[in-house]
């Protein structure tokens, strides 16, 4: 019931549009960069997805990543403007209940983006390589792995939204946290496990480190669900 009057609540905020087009604009990106550079990548001896993913998943991924912070700020948006957190806060709704109402609308938002992209790179490797059944199964296993990296991101994106009234304060903060984690050098594991850094990662055949940034997303993810449910007690009291 939730998720859909969370549904309800975007039809005219253009959030839906926005994933849509980012999505299309991301799909658009390894076609548009094969066009104009296939001798490039069609020499190269690597599985064909994991070429496609080394060439143009990190801009993708800066997509991806400012798609969710600007859609965790545009969801809360609505809560603050005219006052309506209060008015639900009068309803027999739970703050934690429309956090993670939310958080389940934009990891709808996201698969969906991200289906758009899977079907561009799957245009690609029909296109200029040998699509099979194997390399499908493939590119569905990178994408799998790059939603789950998506997750912390997102989930921080939203808590910064659900505490900061003003738009531009949650919009500059994950700005901000964006950029510093184009900053962060691919080959530092530590800072890479930042939120807004683990989505530039791709899975790759070193399993072992895969794993590790895999286990390290999922217990981000967990860590900041309980830490927002802690804010929230702490906010209450301080109210």
């Amino acid at each position: 019931m939730s998720l859909g009057l969370e549904w309800q609540k975007i039809k005219r905020t253009g959030v839906l549009w926005t994933f849509l087009g980012g999505g299309i604009l991301a799909a658009v990106v390894p076609v548009i960069n094969l066009a104009a550079r296939s001798e490039m990548y069609l020499r190269l001896q690597d599985s064909p997805v994991d070429i496609l993913f080394k060439g143009n998943w990190q801009l993708m991924a800066l997509l991806n990543i400012l798609l969710l912070v600007l859609g965790a700020c545009v969801l809360y948006h609505i809560e603050y403007a005219d006052n309506g957190q209060l008015k639900m806060c009068s309803l027999p709704i739970k703050e934690s209940t429309l956090f993670f109402s939310k958080l389940g609308l934009m990891t709808g938002l996201c698969l969906v983006s991200l289906s758009l992209e899977a079907l561009g790179m799957a245009f690609c490797l029909s296109h200029w390589f040998n699509l099979s059944q194997s390399l499908c199964l493939e590119l569905l296993k990178y994408f799998a792995y790059a939603f789950l990296l998506l997750l912390p991101g997102g989930m921080l994106a939203l808590i910064l939204s659900a505490f900061c009234k003003n738009l531009w304060v949650s919009l500059g903060c994950g700005v901000i946290g964006v950029c510093a984690a184009i900053l962060i050098p691919t080959d530092n594991f530590i800072l890479n496990l930042f939120p807004f850094a683990l989505p530039f990662q791709v899975l790759t055949l070193n399993t072992e480190q895969a794993v590790c940034y895999l286990l390290a997303s999922l217990g981000e993810v967990a860590f900041m669900a309980l830490m927002f449910l802690g804010l929230l007690k702490i906010r209450r009291t301080l109210a």
